[in-house]
């Protein structure tokens, strides 16, 4: 029986790597995969997934509007890897356990478990709910707990304490934090 799994963290715990390793694993052993990845995430160019080691792997970018059930069950595949699931709508992750359910495939989502404002994002909330395995991956603060916040800061380096949700950025833009210091750095 297959599963949907959530791969969360902060920024800069190696989500995209561990997909991407994922896959190849998955195509070494002769099986198909399908990627999709946040059409609003162009970093590394419209439809791919990038890491910050440099792995990157062509993707299907899907947006609010996508279906992505309706696009699975067109291919067989033997497993479905998504990133940037952050930006998932609850209405796609459901589409997901779907295909997990009625298809018989298995679906990896790796993203963010929260935003800037430690806010849970929808796609995220409702891969908490719903998924049947979660699985934290860990990244560093600077004082060596672990990382589970995402700061987002100014060309100077300051908190930003407003603002969308959702604003597009790496390491020049976020800073991954324990909670302690993400808590003092908005309050400062």
């Amino acid at each position: 029986m297959a599963k949907l799994y959530f791969y969360y963290a902060s920024m800069n715990a190696g989500k995209s790597t561990t997909l991407l390793q994922a896959d190849f694993n998955y195509r070494e052993r002769g099986l198909t995969t399908m990627l999709f990845t946040a059409a609003i995430d162009t970093r590394e160019g419209m439809g791919v997934i990038g890491s910050r080691i440099g792995l990157s792997a062509p993707a299907i970018p899907f947006d609010t509007a996508s279906d992505l059930f309706a696009a699975l069950s067109e291919t067989p595949v033997d497993c479905v890897l998504i990133d940037e699931a952050q930006f998932l709508t609850g209405a796609q992750v459901d589409q997901l356990a779907a295909v997990a359910d009625d298809l018989n495939v298995p679906v990896l989502a790796y993203g963010l478990r929260t935003d800037f404002l430690g806010q849970l994002f929808p796609g995220s909330a409702r891969l908490l709910a719903i998924a049947d395995a979660l699985v934290e991956l860990k990244s560093v603060c600077d004082c060596g707990r672990k990382a589970t916040m995402n700061l987002r800061v100014d060309a100077t380096g300051h908190a930003v304490r407003e603002g969308q949700q959702t604003e597009i950025g790496g390491n020049d833009r976020y800073v991954a934090l324990c909670r302690r210091h993400f808590c003092e750095a908005m309050r400062d």
